[in-house]
């Protein structure tokens, strides 16, 4: 065969693969909105789980998802940048950066249940922070911190070394040069990881639970002093999120509606990744345009 009928060949399977796995993913995506988006409304949003009776909503699952992702990226979003601009910037070739690359490189491929079982030896168990929003958002910054750190480092090393050396050349320190020429570059990269990032968070289940716990307290939506037990913004309570509640149901559930609870809870989760991933995407290309159109 010439290397044109080959070439063909090879660009047709490659097609048909990728419209095959499109199509898998759409199926997928298509059955749980069908199924779940009937369920979901303002009631369903914001209202009480019910153990035994129909009715039951996710509104404090959901609020502690949201407040899980909150405090696991202001965790995870200043080591793992300090961390990649040390590595990028800072960390001569050797050895000891050669290692520290490879435990990255290692801890971005383990399992999820792995990670919650060392948040549960460790975190929970060692350190005597019990089941509890704090110690399920340590465990997801060990489980985000390798990609921060890889995405941060590829993000200043794909600057252009002539921009770096503008900066030196002109008198400026290595961190100011970091901090004015480079990170301002890198940024819609790091910021639209990031968000791809706290997606991540949102949809994880395994990791919680045993670190954040099957269950949560009853709250009390008017007390916001994050000392109070009972109140929301308490990071010391047990916290079950939107996964974790539709692992739960799924598979223990005894209301009537079971499945139509966990049919929503599933759509809503499925929409919140989607709006993490099509946000991430949205917010790099006008932060990049915006970044370019000022030069």
């Amino acid at each position: 065969m010439s290397p044109r009928t080959v070439d063909r060949i090879a660009t047709g399977v490659i097609c048909a693969v990728a419209a095959l796995i499109m199509a898998v993913l759409v199926s997928l995506l298509g059955f749980l909105l069908f199924r779940g988006v009937r369920h979901i409304d303002f009631h369903f949003l914001t209202s009480v789980p019910q153990t035994i009776k129909a009715g039951g909503g996710i509104g404090p699952q959901l609020f502690n998802s949201l407040f899980l992702l909150v405090l696991t990226m202001i965790i995870t979003i200043p080591l793992g940048i300090g961390a990649g601009i040390y590595m990028s910037e800072y960390a001569k070739p050797n050895r000891l950066t050669g290692f520290i690359r490879l435990v990255v490189e290692v801890l971005s491929s383990f399992p999820s249940i792995v990670v919650g079982l060392f948040g549960l030896l460790v975190i929970v168990n060692t350190f005597g922070l019990g089941y509890s929003l704090l110690s399920g958002a340590l465990a997801l910054t060990v489980f985000n911190l390798p990609m921060m750190v890889r995405l941060t480092e590829q993000s200043l090393r794909s600057v252009p070394r002539e921009q770096k050396e503008a900066g030196l050349a002109l008198g400026m320190s290595q961190w100011k040069t970091i901090r004015s020429v480079m990170l301002p570059v890198a940024l819609p990269s790091i910021v639209t990881g990031t968000i791809l990032a706290a997606g991540r968070v949102f949809g994880e289940a395994a990791a919680l639970l045993f670190t954040a716990g099957m269950s949560s307290p009853r709250l009390d939506f008017t007390d916001w002093n994050p000392l109070h037990p009972a109140s929301p913004l308490n990071p010391m309570r047990p916290a079950e999120t939107l996964a974790v509640h539709i692992w739960k149901i799924n598979s223990e559930g005894l209301a009537p509606d079971a499945p139509q609870i966990a049919a929503g809870a599933s759509a809503v989760l499925v929409i919140m990744v989607l709006l993490f991933n099509l946000g991430a995407r949205w917010f790099g290309r006008v932060l990049y345009r915006k970044l370019t159109a000022g030069k």
